[in-house]
């Protein structure tokens, strides 16, 4: 992007006040969103990859729209919008504020343009500022403000998805274009894979406590669990290789009937982004494309871009590999939750997020000892279909489309990746996608009963 198409910072003017928590947050969530677009050029942030993915420019459009239309809209004093046409063009998927531009041609919309977008978002942000520097003469309303914090985390899931829809964009060009150039990232050793036991029992899951949450998080509810253990860490790399290199992709015994007619149909023979080579005598050699262009596989690192069917199917031939011992499977929701529960704060911490630059998943330290990066590093595949809690409600208005209207044919993911902010996660966020989708940082840990 263009030094003279970047958003400028913005400064409180002479004799303002100072900005109040809330209004310092949103500066500072806006801020990171350019940031991530700052590294690419018009071109980048106009074209879409594929109909799941959206163009940079409508990511940037898209969230501005959230708050213009869902805060300014109703809380501002003669409300006008920025441009009438928004209205269509930059509304995802909300029926009830009305008609949507057709998602898979949002690639086609090259204007406004670029520069326009920017305007909208400058223009909407000095709107929010002043209604929230009314803080100090009766504040905005609660309601106000939480559809504020609502727009916030919002936009941070559109910042990990900018980093995924650009990842998929760039891998389409031969040229295997970088976006950020800074590989290596990490050379340690890898840590053996163990099993942390946990006791079951009559548990609560679901969001608690002070802070934000979704509304797919609540409400917090019982949950009978069965004695189990989950794997210290995700699944590797170079564990991953020799799934590959054993046959995996070609032998129906590991899969569901929809995975390996998902793998015939798609012609799968690898993770999304894995690039072979013939070394000699044979043998592969695998590359992967990174937002640091294409390099060799990291063995250490969590392996990522799986599907749940090739997750699902690796625990099956995981289990084949150690006879004897209990079937390995995927973690239900409510495991992989309890046992997060379990571990301090400094402990959940230890994963990689996107405010580390690394942009990749990254490996865990061999002096880890439990249960590690269950936040952050790779999502990680659950047992769990995407369904509403007990007693869960939607909220009234457009807003409830937020998340209840997905709750059929989807898979649960926890712990957030790599491209995730880290004030956006918690233990209780349910992430949730299709079993055939790769393009997100996808892993998984394994899991097996403990009885």
């Amino acid at each position: 992007m263009s030094q003279t198409a970047r958003h400028p910072p913005q400064h409180p003017r002479q004799g303002q006040p100072s900005a109040s928590p809330l209004a310092a947050r949103y500066a500072h969530v806006r801020q990171q969103t350019l940031m991530l677009a700052a590294p690419l050029g018009e071109a980048d942030c106009q074209v879409q990859s594929m109909p799941e993915a959206s163009p940079v420019k409508w990511h940037l459009a898209h969230v501005t729209w959230f708050f213009e239309t869902f805060v300014l809209e109703r809380f501002e004093a003669d409300f006008k919008p920025f441009d009438a046409n928004f209205r269509v063009l930059f509304n995802s998927y909300y029926q009830g504020v009305g008609e949507q531009h057709p998602r898979a041609q949002r690639g086609l919309v090259t204007r406004p343009d670029l520069a326009r977008v920017l305007a909208y978002r400058q223009a909407v942000d000095q709107r929010i500022a002043e209604l929230l520097a009314t803080a100090q003469t009766g504040g905005p309303t609660a309601a106000c403000a939480l559809l504020i914090e609502l727009g916030m985390q919002h936009e941070q899931q559109h910042q990990e998805l900018i980093l995924t829809d650009v990842l998929h964009l760039l891998s389409c060009n031969p040229l295997a274009p970088v976006y950020q150039p800074r590989w290596p990232l990490a050379a340690v050793a890898p840590l053996s894979l163990q099993w942390e036991a946990q006791a079951g029992g009559l548990v609560e899951i679901g969001h608690h406590g002070p802070g934000f949450a979704f509304d797919n998080e609540s409400p917090r509810h019982r949950h009978w669990l069965q004695p189990y253990a989950l794997a210290n860490r995700p699944v590797s790399h170079g564990e991953w290789a020799q799934f590959v290199a054993d046959g995996a992709y070609r032998s129906p015994r590991w899969w569901t009937a929809a995975g390996w007619d998902w793998v015939r149909s798609q012609r799968i023979e690898a993770p999304l982004y894995w690039r072979s080579s013939d070394s000699g005598e044979g043998h592969r050699q695998w590359h992967s494309f990174t937002l640091h262009g294409l390099v060799p596989i990291d063995s250490a690192t969590p392996i990522t871009h799986i599907s749940w069917f090739e997750a699902d199917a690796f625990a099956r031939w995981w289990s084949a590999q150690h006879p004897g011992r209990p079937a390995a499977r995927l973690p239900t929701e409510a495991e992989w939750e309890h046992a997060a529960d379990a571990l301090t704060a400094a402990q959940l911490n230890q994963g990689n997020f996107m405010e580390s630059g690394a942009l990749h998943p990254m490996p865990a330290a061999s002096a880890h000892a439990g249960l590690v990066q269950l936040l952050g590093d790779v999502w990680e595949w659950t047992a769990s279909s995407y369904l509403p809690y007990p007693g869960f409600k939607a909220a009234e208005g457009a807003v409830g489309e937020y998340n209840g209207k997905f709750m059929v044919n989807q898979m649960v993911l926890r712990g957030g990746s790599c491209a995730t902010p880290r004030s956006h996660i918690r233990s209780s966020y349910r992430n949730f996608f299709p079993t055939d989708t790769r393009w997100q940082f996808n892993g998984l840990r394994l899991a097996r009963d403990n009885s």
